[in-house]
């Protein structure tokens, strides 16, 4: 058979637990054309909506849960988490439960299948820090083990997971820490600061927040889809790595940049507490690139990156 004649490589085949939350649409819609995608997810009638107005129902498979175990995977990405820290506020405790489940589901599925790769979404949580610095390679946890707080809670949780995935170093197993992500797939009633800001922009009110500037990153989808395919293409690996964009951003220059471009109005107060259930984080980026050694190179900065997804979604937003 002559190289003209040779058969076209085999897609590789990857489940996607979690596909209808804000990461998983971004990273079903990034793969979707170079892997055979197998979708799972926790409301059936969520990831139909996404299919079809994505037009993919024809080219993805769905499956319930319970059929996981039965089917073979090349790779497992658990994108399952709770995304909205408004939701979460209301039960930290189920940050537990359901990271467990769906975690502890995938390393049963490692063990009779240890050729796999599972990449899992972490959180910049894990460091336990209070992010007055940003995370570097020597970061210490800081926590009162005798009074933990709700964002103690929700950081352990990243970490317990990341820290039996070290252990079992005989599976390939990548955990991602994400700092910060917006897409034109956010869930504009969640509870975020770029949430608040889309939802004055689309009421024309006026956005009041603290008069302190805080330091946020944002990777674009684009480049969290290429350090997917780079860990995809390891043979084996047990290790994990910030996800971070090529430059991160201020809420100061964000706000300046959507006021000029999208004449939000806002104001300052310095009453306005911006504390977070997953805890307060004035320099939440890191400058742990252990990613590099991949060959993970970021083309986008954080400020180009809300700017163009907010682009992509202004004229679509439905409240």
């Amino acid at each position: 058979m002559t190289s003209t004649q040779m058969e076209p490589k085999k897609k590789r085949r990857v489940a996607i637990f979690g596909a209808t939350g804000h990461i998983g649409k971004n990273i079903v819609l990034g793969l979707y054309k170079e892997f055979e995608l197998t979708l799972f997810a926790r409301s059936q009638e969520k990831l139909e909506i996404f299919m079809n107005n994505n037009k993919i129902i024809s080219k993805v498979r769905v499956l319930n849960f319970e059929l996981f175990m039965e089917v073979d995977f090349d790779i497992i990405i658990n994108c399952i988490g709770i995304g909205d820290p408004g939701k979460l506020k209301t039960n930290i405790s189920s940050v537990f439960f359901i990271t467990e489940k769906y975690d502890n589901m995938i390393l049963i599925y490692l063990e009779n299948n240890p050729d796999s790769l599972y990449i899992n979404f972490s959180s910049g949580a894990a460091y336990l820090s209070n992010f007055e610095k940003p995370s570097t390679v020597t970061t210490q946890t800081n926590i009162s083990i005798n009074k933990l707080t709700p964002a103690d809670c929700y950081g352990i949780s990243k970490i317990n997971s990341e820290a039996k995935h070290r252990i079992l170093d005989n599976f390939n197993i990548v955990d991602l820490r994400i700092f910060g992500f917006f897409s034109r797939h956010i869930d504009v009633n969640s509870n975020f600061f770029m949430t608040d800001l889309i939802r004055c922009l689309y009421y024309d009110e006026i956005l009041v927040t603290s008069s302190e500037d805080i330091m946020r990153d944002y990777v674009h989808p684009a480049d969290l889809v290429s350090l997917i395919i780079l860990i995809a293409d390891k043979k084996s690996v047990n290790d994990v790595y910030d996800v971070y964009s090529l430059q991160p951003t201020t809420k100061f220059k964000i706000l300046e940049e959507f006021s000029a471009r999208y004449g939000l109005r806002y104001e300052y107060n310095k009453n306005t507490n911006l504390s977070s259930v997953t805890g307060n984080k004035h320099n939440y980026f890191t400058q742990y690139v252990h990613a590099q050694t991949l060959g993970f190179s970021p083309k986008f900065d954080s400020i180009t990156t809300i700017i163009d997804e907010y682009d992509f979604m202004k004229d679509k937003i439905i409240f």
